[in-house]
């Protein structure tokens, strides 16, 4: 059986979820309690058992129509999951070498980058890779 391991890091809390040989198949961001931490561990417990998952690892795999996470295979040959994102969330884009947050948009087949700022234009996305959802923010002054 899987569990969860809280530990302590220089820059806060975070969990790892440990599969039953033991190896880590997620870990956490940072959190700044104990108790965040905890809420996170808990939303992971509720929400990971109902969520559709698009296998990418296998030939012709199935395309969910609303998938909660996609597996896939890094190009270090790495296997990996991470949380898809829908429409309007927040989003961490990778080009090449370069990572940009912005306004995840899919519309007629294409993916577009929004920025916040008006002042400039929205990013073509067909060829970036969405690493990543922004699902919090902290700040330290």
């Amino acid at each position: 059986m899987s569990k969860f391991v809280v530990k302590t890091v220089a820059s806060g809390v975070k969990f790892d979820l440990k599969a039953t040989n033991g190896q880590t198949i997620l870990t956490s961001e940072v959190y700044t309690s104990e108790a965040a931490c905890k809420r996170g561990i808990a939303s992971v417990a509720k929400n990971a058992p109902l969520a559709a998952v698009e296998d990418q690892t296998v030939e012709g795999y199935a395309v969910q129509k609303h998938p909660k996470f996609e597996m896939y295979q890094d190009k270090g040959g790495e296997f990996r999951f991470r949380l898809k994102a829908r429409n309007g969330e927040i989003v961490v884009a990778l080009f090449e070498d370069e990572a940009t947050v912005k306004t995840l948009s899919r519309r007629d087949g294409h993916t577009w980058l929004l920025p916040e700022n008006e002042a400039y234009a929205p990013i073509d996305g067909d060829n970036a890779e969405i690493i990543g959802k922004v699902v919090g923010v902290v700040r330290r002054y």
